[in-house]
């Protein structure tokens, strides 16, 4: 059995210092939260349209949960960009992310067809979303000691 260790492979080694660098990182935690930052300032700019959302789901009273939602949204990908308790941030947006696609996206519910296809891969994504943020909740926690 060989050990090779990422210094003495160099594509690894140059690899590692791309995918590791400060922008990279910034650059991930942006996209991994791209759309908690765009759904807000969505609701911003249309908040009629939040309302609607909030009483499409039932939640009510409406303009309570869509203040509160943009507000949610808005600051734990703000805790998760910017390093500030990123691992609340993370686990926040994860809790989030699995009970919005438990209200939202109840696939078993729609008939089968292209909607329900539809419906059942947004869940699995969402699902996926929401381990990407356990991740970086637990890679926060350990500061990535490979644990």
């Amino acid at each position: 059995m060989t050990y090779h260790s990422h210094t003495s492979n160099p594509i690894r080694s140059n690899l590692a210092r791309v995918i590791g660098s400060p922008v990279t990182r910034t650059v991930s935690l942006l996209a991994l939260c791209a759309a908690y930052v765009q759904g807000p300032l969505t609701k911003i700019f249309d908040f009629n349209g939040a309302l609607a959302e909030m009483d499409h789901f039932g939640l009510h009273p409406a303009p309570f949960f869509a203040v509160s939602v943009i507000v949610f949204e808005l600051t734990a990908s703000a805790m998760v960009i910017s390093g500030l308790f990123r691992w609340i941030g993370a686990l926040a947006l994860a809790g989030f992310t699995l009970m919005a696609t438990l209200i939202a996206l109840r696939f078993w519910e729609i008939a089968p067809g292209m909607d329900r296809t539809m419906a059942t891969n947004a869940f699995f994504e969402h699902v996926g979303l929401a381990g990407a943020f356990l991740f970086v909740a637990a890679f926060d926690l350990t500061k990535g000691a490979g644990k």
